[in-house]
Order: structure tokens, then C-alpha cells, then sequence
């Protein structure tokens, strides 16, 4: 016993919250599946409120690691250009979420185009798909400005979107998934899956991913092992059956038991392959955090290729 408390690695990670997030599975389900142990990892998961709570923890030394956003990460993760963050294994490549138009208005709204000063619904104010929202409107000549954004909640934005309350919104998975398979809404751009993302904007962007700090970095031997769990993680909610991640999973993060399946359907394309993050994806998605929501003058954005000194964990 007394050998393998020595090999074990302690980390403490803070992920963003809600527990139900499909974007922070992988960490759910290598806790209750025993993967970071069999990794040698001892890691104590602490869930935040959003995804600002998880970036602050990593910035204040009350984590070793942080699973949230790029744009939480760059927006209140950075103290001193010796805090500069470093990207450690990437989940999605944007929120997973789709801009979907409402049956009633679909002959009226073909395109994002044809936005201009219509009716917008949102779960959130200030939620992480609204950058990408934003850069679809500004490649269509639009702001932000010129539409009607509401904020509803995760359930009322089903009811404004069968209502007609709204012209579109942006719907999380998996209910947008049930909106378009149900006929009750049509696509207009899809943020759910990598593929999905380079189909929408023309280019492979990263949201969703794990941190650390360049001056309190763990081991690279660790960061590897984490990586390794997470993948295998992420193999599970492919290959896996609902009911039994459901089995292993705390109360909180199956949610609702009658969704849980079909969150689980959903999230078997949403992530980026093997936790690798390019240059490129971080390059393209500061430019669309900075078109969204101008960064504070002293945050000091490292370059892109600093942020990924960390390598891809080796193959076993």
C-alpha cells in the first residue's frame, strides 16, 4: 500500500459546472470509472458555478488544473505573463450547440442573413456560443446589435423555439438534436461536432479544455497519464451503453435519468480526436473571442504556440 501511495500524483482540477456538461464527461466518467487511478493519478475534481470560476481557480494556485474555456481561461485565468496558460488536452472545438430557426419561421429565415433585427433566443446571457455567434453575424456584414437577444433558460428556449416567440435560437445538445430530428426546427449552423464547426465558420476552432499554468505546471509525466485517462474516457462514451455509465456516475452529473441517454447519444462526436489541439485552432478562435468582446488591455494573450508546448500524451 505504502508503494503505490508514493506513485500516486496528486492534482486537484477545477471543472466548470453544470455537473450535466456534456463537454466535461470525460472527466465524470475517468473519476467514477477508475482511469485516473489505474493512471496513477490521485485527482480531486472541485465542479465551479461557470466556466469563469474554474479559470480563477487556476489563477488563484486552488488548482493545479482547469477544465473550462479558452475565452474564460483567457478572460480570467491570467494574472502575470508567468501565469500564461498552457493547454494540456483539448474537449470541443466550440460550445455544442446549433442555431436552429422554429418551424413557424422557417420561410421567413433561410440564412443568417436574413437576421437582421430579429428575435434571438439564448440559455444564458454572456454564455461561451455567443463568440461564435457573433462571428457568424459579422461574416454576414451583422453585429450583435442588430438582433433581439433574449435570454430564456435551458427549457424555455424549447418553448419559445415551438411557440414562435423567437425566430432562432441557440439550442444546447441534446435538445437540438431532438428539435430538427422531431421536424420542429431547421438548421441554420452547427457548432455540435469538429466536423461541424470547419462546415459552419471554415475553420477548426478549440472551446473546451484542460489548463495549466505555465509556472505551477505538473509533470509532464502526469499531464501524459491524464491525457491517456481522458482519451480512454472518451472511447467509453463512444462504445458504451447509457445505462451503464449511468450506474457509475454521481447522481449529479447523470442529471435527469430520461435525458441522460440521449446526452450521452450526442456526445459521441462532439470531441476533438485524441485531445489534440493545432496552433491554428488556438490562432482562429482568439480572433473570434476578440471580435466578439474586446479582451481587458492587460491581459497579455500569449502566442499560440507557447500556449501548446505541451505535447500530445504518447501512445501506450
Amino acid at each position: 500500500m505504502l508503494g503505490l501511495i508514493v506513485l500516486l500524483q496528486t492534482l486537484i482540477l477545477a471543472v466548470s459546472g453544470p455537473a450535466t456538461s456534456p463537454e466535461y464527461l470525460p472527466i465524470r466518467v475517468a473519476e467514477a470509472e477508475g482511469y485516473f487511478a489505474a493512471e496513477g493519478l490521485a485527482v480531486t475534481v472541485r465542479t465551479t458555478r461557470a466556466e469563469s470560476g474554474a479559470a480563477e481557480a487556476l489563477a488563484q494556485g486552488q488548482a493545479d488544473l482547469a477544465a473550462t474555456t479558452l475565452e474564460a481561461i483567457l478572460r480570467f485565468g491570467l494574472r502575470a505573463a508567468s501565469q500564461a496558460p498552457r493547454l494540456v488536452f483539448g474537449f470541443t472545438a466550440a460550445p455544442p450547440v446549433a442555431l436552429i430557426v422554429g418551424a413557424s419561421h422557417v420561410n421567413t429565415v433561410r440564412s443568417v442573413d436574413d437576421l437582421s433585427a430579429l428575435r434571438v433566443g439564448v440559455t444564458t446571457p454572456g454564455a461561451p456560443e455567443h463568440a461564435w455567434f457573433g462571428w457568424l453575424l459579422a461574416r454576414s456584414g451583422m453585429s450583435v446589435a442588430q438582433v433581439a437577444v433574449t435570454s430564456l433558460g435551458a427549457r424555455g428556449i424549447v418553448s419559445a423555439i415551438d411557440s414562435g416567440e423567437v425566430h432562432v435560437a441557440l439550442v444546447p445538445e441534446p435538445m437540438a438534436t431532438q428539435l430538427l430530428d422531431q421536424g420542429r426546427a431547421k438548421l441554420l449552423a452547427d457548432f455540435r461536432t469538429p466536423r461541424a464547426v470547419v462546415q459552419t465558420i471554415g475553420a477548426s476552432t478549440v472551446s473546451a479544455a484542460v489548463f495549466a499554468r505555465a509556472d505551477r505546471r505538473p509533470p509532464d509525466r502526469a499531464l501524459f497519464a491524464l491525457g491517456r485517462a481522458l482519451k480512454r474516457a472518451e472511447q467509453r462514451i463512444r462504445t458504451g451503453e447509457a445505462r451503464e455509465l449511468a450506474a457509475k456516475l454521481p447522481t449529479q452529473v447523470v442529471g435527469e435519468p430520461e435525458d441522460f441517454a440521449e446526452r450521452i447519444a450526442t456526445s459521441r462526436s462532439l470531441y476533438l480526436p485524441d485531445g489534440v489541439v493545432s496552433t491554428d485552432q488556438v490562432q482562429q478562435t482568439i480572433a473570434i473571442i476578440r471580435a466578439h468582446t474586446p479582451l481587458p488591455q492587460s491581459v497579455k494573450i500569449p502566442r499560440p504556440e507557447d500556449m501548446l508546448q505541451i505535447k500530445a500524451p504518447p501512445a501506450r
